[in-house]
């Protein structure tokens, strides 16, 4: 494995649903091969485009909206700053006009029958997710250059060299749980407080703060947006919305306004263990809701497992009093580095991994960052990580119609809860005695991974894809 320098903002990342791997990855090759051939002076050249999409990014590209992503990223929108109400909208001018705005202000001829290829008999070796942007110049030649969304947005382009920056002095630098381990047990630091002293190499102290602070947000606007929005979800399965109607229903008629008074609504209602769960179950809903529609969340560490960390964090300011800033940011910290360990060790890919790299993966996340929440040592963050990534291995990602669905929302609702009993577990228990470590642990979530047949890596060719009809209502 590439030793790779990941900080919180490269684990958590905003953008557009339905996938990080298949729509915000995609979405940024576009952007980046835009900015290329501006700065090549090639944009105003470029007479026609065309974009090639291999492997998974082709069998369930338009399930994912790799197929908008693209067409967005060429057209100079960022995911980060885009009126949601405008992602329909600018694709549906394009396909209707029949031209792309390339780089927001180049004007090339654009049909997307066309101009757009789902190859999905082929597939290059390097990774399934796949794209090629050819731009035909007005001299006659092409420049041609292919990418890969390796997952949680993350996106390396043909050619290149592991990361691409430039590397850093972090002062501590770490590749596995056990380096992460010994740093904390030699200077005594948390794992978040490790995290924070290592993110002051890519910027200052307050710049960190600012950028967890707006991740916060971003979540919590998508988790309230979430449990009020009702109605169908897009593609055609059929799907209703439960968050809605679930929070209708716990909150039994408690007044609120925001987010803060409704917090205090829910409270209200006590804190027994079905409540509770239900609440759970709830928010991950309303975030995976969100990304199937297209809507704004944060990856954590992919778009289709982004409810499960949300679930767990809104579960700790709720029912553990955690609505505190420093909380926070020692959540989200604590959270992107047990998720770097895994992608640094393994893989947070569905199309290289299964499911297990994305619900497992973000459950573990979850479950280390509770646990530090509530007081557990650095030694009970990593037995948490450890027993939620344990009873995630060999789950297989198999979305019904390509699309970030079934079975996938639910299944936030299990990481969610999956990473709340871990952490009980961590905090109950002696890691002294542990069996399993968290690096043997991500070993085995590879090499499960390398063993597992293809149909079950994000094709739609395999599992509940290919046995339930699409005319059925959702499980």
């Amino acid at each position: 494995m590439v030793k790779e320098q990941i900080s919180v903002f490269d684990m958590f990342k905003i953008g557009i649903g339905p996938s990080s791997s298949h729509t915000l990855g995609p979405w940024r090759a576009a952007q980046r091969f835009t900015r290329r051939l501006a700065a090549r002076d090639l944009l105003e050249k470029t007479e026609a485009i065309k974009i090639l999409l291999y492997g998974s990014l082709a069998k369930t590209g338009i399930g994912h909206g790799t197929d908008v992503a693209v067409l967005l990223g060429l057209s100079g929108a960022d995911p980060v700053t885009i009126a949601i109400d405008d992602v329909s909208t600018t694709v549906a001018e394009i396909k209707q006009q029949q031209r792309l705005p390339l780089g927001g202000t180049h004007q090339v001829p654009f049909r997307y029958t066309d101009d757009i290829l789902f190859l999905y008999t082929e597939s290059l070796p390097f990774h399934p997710n796949a794209v090629t942007f050819q731009a035909l110049l007005t001299d006659g030649t092409a420049v041609s250059e292919t990418y890969y969304s390796v997952g949680g947005g993350f996106v390396v382009q043909e050619g290149d060299d592991g990361d691409a920056r430039e590397p850093l002095d972090l002062a501590f630098p770490v590749q596995t749980a056990n380096d992460l381990l010994i740093w904390c047990m030699n200077t005594g630091l948390k794992v978040s407080e490790l995290v924070l002293e290592n993110e002051q190499a890519w910027r200052t102290e307050e710049e960190t703060i600012l950028g967890i602070r707006q991740l916060f947000t971003t979540i919590r606007d998508c988790i309230y947006r979430g449990c009020h929005t009702t109605g169908m979800l897009p593609g055609g399965l059929q799907v209703e919305r439960r968050a809605y109607k679930l929070n209708k229903k716990l909150i039994g008629g408690r007044p609120y306004t925001d987010y803060h008074s409704w917090i205090v609504s829910i409270r209200a209602g006590g804190d027994h263990f079905q409540y509770i769960l239900d609440w759970v179950s709830c928010w991950a809903l309303a975030v995976n809701e969100e990304n199937a529609s297209f809507g704004r969340v944060v990856t954590a560490p992919t778009n289709g497992a982004a409810g499960v960390i949300p679930a767990v964090l809104q579960y700790f300011i709720v029912f553990h009093d955690g609505l505190h800033e420093d909380q926070i940011i020692r959540f989200i910290a604590t959270a992107s580095e047990i998720g770097s360990i895994f992608k640094k060790g393994a893989t947070i890919s569905a199309a290289m991994g299964g499911c297990q790299a994305e619900i497992g993966v973000s459950s573990a996340m979850a479950a280390g960052a509770l646990t530090e929440s509530l007081g557990g040592s650095q030694r009970q963050v990593l037995m948490a990580a450890e027993i939620a990534m344990e009873h995630h291995l060999g789950l297989t990602c198999d979305p019904i119609g390509g699309l970030v669905q079934v079975p996938c929302i639910e299944r936030n609702t299990m990481g969610a809860i999956k990473a709340i009993t871990a952490a009980q577990l961590a905090l109950q228990s002696n890691p002294d005695k542990a069996k399993v470590s968290l690096d043997a642990v991500v070993r085995t979530m590879w090499e499960t991974a390398q063993d597992m047949n293809v149909k079950y890596k994000e094709t739609a060719d395999g599992g509940l894809a290919v046995n339930i009809p699409l005319s059925l209502p959702e499980c």
